[in-house]
């Protein structure tokens, strides 16, 4: 029997997920083959003859078979990248995604000034699942420093390995809390990606979602708003006196969280849009 090549590899693997409606085929089938073969695009370029090992090739084809179940492809590798980060998955946390990314970049700016100004920054990222928005600031701004905040053991665990995998480990605390119950101190920036599906559109939620992100980190009540009258209510007595809060919302939310953080005294600064154009990003400021 003729050896396994790697051009055939992707080729089998693409054709698989595209006859069985997978969306963005052709890029699963190379993440898939990529880490499971331990080789590049480049490789795959330039020597596709090269034989890939028998044992390799029946990863890939368990790999394919678990994609085309419905398990997300980067539950599937255990990672996925994020602001420059490679930042492992567990059950207990929601997969990052680049909507995310838009709150970084809202926040960023933010982070800087005030290291600037002050030689630190103080972060608090509330729910905070694999890490992804604490440990992108901490990765770009060296003066800060986060606690990062998770009702999850399981969760705060897998962010504690992604905070030493992406070398900021001895600036980002872990800390088991439901948002503010068990946080001391004040902080210059709070930052959160908070549930925010109203209870009764959770099964409406494409597959992928709903049957492998944790429910705790998506259902936000029944009109998908809680977390955000949790943290407006909350954040005063963590915030130092110039401090500002971010945090992502859905698309069709804007109004509604506005209302909710200016009825606790904040104002909306700036907001951001996703790549989608959709409103995804707030940042608020006290008004007094």
């Amino acid at each position: 029997m003729p050896p396994i090549t790697l051009a055939a590899l992707l080729r089998t693997a693409r054709q698989q997920l595209t006859s069985t409606g997978v969306e963005d085929a052709a890029l699963e089938a190379r993440l898939i083959v990529e880490h499971f073969s331990e080789t590049t695009q480049t490789q795959a370029i330039t020597h596709p003859e090269c034989a890939v090992e028998a044992a390799v090739a029946e990863k890939v084809a368990r790999a394919v078979e678990r994609r085309i179940a419905g398990e997300p492809v980067h539950r599937i590798l255990g990672h996925r990248d994020f602001y420059g980060l490679k930042l492992a998955l567990s059950p207990e946390t929601l997969e990052p995604r680049p909507d995310t990314e838009t709150l970084v970049d809202l926040v960023l700016p933010e982070a800087r000034r005030i290291a600037n100004v002050k030689k630190h920054c103080r972060i608090l990222d509330l729910g905070t699942g694999t890490g992804a928005i604490a440990l992108a600031l901490l990765s770009v701004v060296p003066e800060a420093e986060a606690v990062g905040t998770d009702i999850s053991e399981g969760a705060l665990e897998t962010a504690r390995h992604n905070a030493d995998m992406s070398f900021v480990a001895e600036r980002f605390t872990p800390l088991r809390s439901d948002w503010f119950r068990n946080v001391d101190g004040r902080f210059d920036l709070i930052v959160s990606n908070p549930p925010y599906i109203a209870t009764a559109e959770m099964e409406t939620l494409p597959r992928e979602v709903r049957e492998h992100d944790p429910k705790a980190a998506l259902d936000g009540g029944p009109d998908g708003l809680m977390p955000y009258r949790a943290i407006a209510s909350g954040a005063r007595d963590h915030l130092t006196r110039e401090g500002l809060i971010a945090v992502e919302t859905g698309a069709e939310q804007k109004a509604a969280v506005a209302a909710i953080f200016a009825a606790e005294g904040y104002a909306v600064s700036r907001t951001a849009r996703d790549l989608g154009g959709r409103d995804r990003a707030m940042l608020f400021a006290p008004t007094a």
